[in-house]
């Protein structure tokens, strides 16, 4: 990671791969919010005092209403936006209870993990679908 400007806020952010046999869950940013448009994987903002694995269940479940069970950490991807510095934690999650709704008016895709390459992504998930998705993919050929 590249030096951090002290004028930057730093975020850490935990971030979902929720499998469906070869399709994966996406969601893209409502208008209005910092990267609107792009699409990303969900989750959100670590609070002060939450573990990453509890930041990632609240997410889900706030932002779409499922309960998720963590199964692992997979990476961490960070990226320097012009005026922000990102952390991005990864965690495989396998959805417990619930169907995917857009709770914060955000759109939701059930993607076929082999065109995740032709969606708009957010720098950071644009690293993990190159570093963990299609890895994947490649593997179970």
């Amino acid at each position: 990671m590249k030096k951090r400007s002290a004028n930057r806020p730093y975020l850490e952010v935990a971030a979902a791969l929720v499998w469906d046999g070869d399709r994966i869950l996406i969601t893209r940013r409502p208008p209005g919010t910092y990267m609107e448009g792009y699409w990303e994987f969900p989750g959100g903002k670590r609070e002060p005092g939450e573990t990453l694995e509890q930041c990632v269940k609240r997410e889900l479940r706030e932002e779409l209403g499922l309960e998720v069970e963590v199964l692992e950490y997979l990476s961490r991807v960070s990226h320097e936006y012009e005026d922000r510095v990102i952390e991005l934690h990864v965690f495989r999650c396998r959805i417990l209870k619930g169907d995917a709704e857009a709770k914060e008016s955000q759109e939701i895709c059930w993607a076929d993990a082999e065109d995740l390459d032709t969606y708009l992504f957010a720098p950071p998930d644009k690293e993990i679908v190159k570093k963990i998705v299609l890895k994947s993919l490649i593997k179970k050929k």
